[in-house]
């Protein structure tokens, strides 16, 4: 028997509550907007826990061109020029308004933002915000002004569960909500949905990235039938602290930009013969560095001194991370290793946001706008969700769209309580592992089509969980989430099996080689399961 629930009317709907569903929701007023959550307040997501700052060519010598290059150059020739001088060119001018209205960026004495330099930057163009804690202070204050807005309506432990699609046009999205009165399921009804729910960090066994960033965006688009796009390539953050902790505790790269240093098992400072720019070098040559030691089972150890000393006071939250695993950084090196950080793929936009669905627009890291590449330019992840989410909010607000056509309502998954919490679990887990084993750093092509075999079975098997009598709204919850992980990693092992070469943050030991020819992929849902089931050898994706 299908579970009832509530039918909602709304004008658009933005899932995501971290800089890009904040922006876009503030930017949208005074339009009606449903802002869906799944955590417990806002805000949520990875941008909460941004450390390193907000990329913005403001300084003296600076300026959006010299930025844009920046970008390009570290995107390994898959970085949109186009795009990337918009992110800069607008950018600037998001950064400086941000700065006129009072946000809490640091600053001197003269009341001019503290800018600072990290890896691949040829300037000193980082904006901070409470020191090592820039993600966390802004979207706080982003936060209040949306609750500020009476023309927002926040939903939070709202877990959105699948788009509604008619003839390629999105009509809505099904949520669980668990704390409701409704009953615990609504039908968003809507005829403009905006995606701005994160990566996909959680598909992995090693992350930087909250528990949240488990590909919910990416998961639903793909499943709507959206066009996705760089999909395999995901930056792993070179300097995870190496302690037993998930999420993998992050310390920034503005401590490298500080001064600190790596070194070897010896004490002996390695990257400057594996890059001229030595620590400052781009993210995926740092972190292949590093966890070429830490695979061979030598460690590898971070010394904070220089960037503490150079800037008293300016890295509590590393500190506080230290701290709470009993390290002690002033008295020695700690030790790091690297962890899946952030997702340059996503789902195709155009320069306004705009996917292939009409009716559905999406920005933030489950975007892909081309501004990235194949390795995204340290700190340019927060000035793109601030770009892209007032982009969005523009294009929502003034495209005229006709009134929804008639379609039937998705029906709602029914999991089992019973079944649910230990095999859930161990699907989770085992996915996880495959992933960060198959799809990781490193990769080859035996084992991505080990990966992708495992994959399809604990996909095969959590299918069957559902429908399994009575909801439980939790379990249904974390079989949701589980089913995300596991298509969001058969996306990644699929798109990384159709690259032969490597590039950025893409790395092939059968293919260790750049190909000259090669080209951005794009594909569909429909690529990866054909008619047939899932598909077979290398197969290629379409060009984008």
């Amino acid at each position: 028997m299908p579970t009832p629930y509530t039918v909602r009317d709304s004008e658009v709907v933005v899932i995501g509550s971290g800089m890009a569903g904040l922006t876009a929701a503030l930017h949208l007023a005074p339009r009606a907007v449903t802002l869906l959550t799944k955590t417990p307040d806002l805000p949520g997501g990875s941008s909460n826990h941004a450390q390193g700052g907000i990329a913005a060519a403001i300084g003296p010598g600076d300026g959006p061109e010299a930025h844009a290059a920046d970008t390009v150059a570290a995107g390994a020739g898959f970085v949109d020029a186009g795009r990337a001088l918009l992110l800069t060119r607008e950018g600037a001018e998001r950064v400086q308004a941000l700065l006129l209205a009072g946000l809490p960026f640091d600053r001197g004495a003269d009341g001019a933002p503290l800018l600072g330099r990290e890896a691949a930057h040829g300037a000193a163009r980082i904006v901070h915000a409470g020191g090592d804690a820039t993600g966390a202070t802004l979207v706080a204050a982003l936060a209040e002004r949306v609750r500020a807005t009476p023309s927002i309506r926040v939903e939070s432990n709202a877990f959105a569960v699948d788009l509604a699609v008619r003839h390629g046009r999105v009509c809505g999205v099904l949520a669980c909500h668990p704390a409701d009165h409704s009953g615990g399921w609504v039908f968003h009804r809507a005829p403009r949905v905006v995606l701005a729910t994160g990566g996909v960090g959680g598909a992995y066994a090693r992350t930087t990235n909250p528990p949240e960033a488990t590909g919910d965006g990416l998961a639903l688009a793909a499943r709507a039938g959206a066009l996705l796009a760089d999909v395999e390539f995901v930056q792993f953050h070179p300097t995870a602290l190496a302690v037993d902790a998930d999420p993998a505790p992050l310390l920034t790269e503005a401590l490298r930009g500080a001064g600190a240093v790596l070194l070897d098992r010896r004490g002996t400072r390695f990257m400057a013969a594996e890059h001229p720019l030595a620590e400052l070098a781009p993210r995926d040559v740092v972190a292949r560095a590093i966890g070429a030691r830490v695979a061979a089972g030598e460690p590898v150890r971070l010394d904070l001194r220089p960037a503490l000393a150079a800037k008293p006071g300016g890295f509590p939250t590393v500190l506080a991370f230290c701290a709470a695993h009993g390290l002690d950084p002033w008295r020695e090196p700690v030790p790091v290793a690297p962890a899946a950080h952030y997702h340059m793929g996503g789902v195709v936009t155009d320069p306004a946001g705009r996917t292939s669905l009409d009716g559905l627009w999406a920005c933030g890291e489950v975007a892909c706008t081309g501004v990235h590449g194949a390795n995204r330019l340290a700190s340019n992840s927060l000035l793109e969700a601030l770009v892209f989410g007032a982009r969005v909010a523009r294009d929502v607000a003034g495209r005229a769209l006709p009134p929804l056509p008639p379609f039937a309502l998705p029906e709602a998954p029914a999991v089992a309580g019973e079944v649910g919490a230990g095999l859930l679990e161990a699907v989770t887990d085992e996915s996880r592992r495959t992933l960060y084993q198959g799809a990781g750093l490193v990769r080859d092509g035996v084992g991505l089509r080990t990966a992708r075999r495992k994959l399809d079975r604990l996909a095969a098997a959590l299918d069957a969980l559902r429908d399994g009598g009575p909801a439980d709204l939790t379990a249904v919850r974390r079989w949701g989430e589980a089913r995300n992980r596991l298509l969001a990693g058969r996306l990644i092992v699929h798109a990384a099996l159709a690259r032969s070469e490597s590039r950025g943050a893409h790395f092939r030991t059968d293919f260790p080689q750049e190909d000259p020819a090669a080209q951005r992929h794009r594909f569909t849902l429909t690529d990866l399961t054909g008619a047939a089931g899932p598909l077979s050898g290398d197969a290629a994706c379409s060009i984008l």
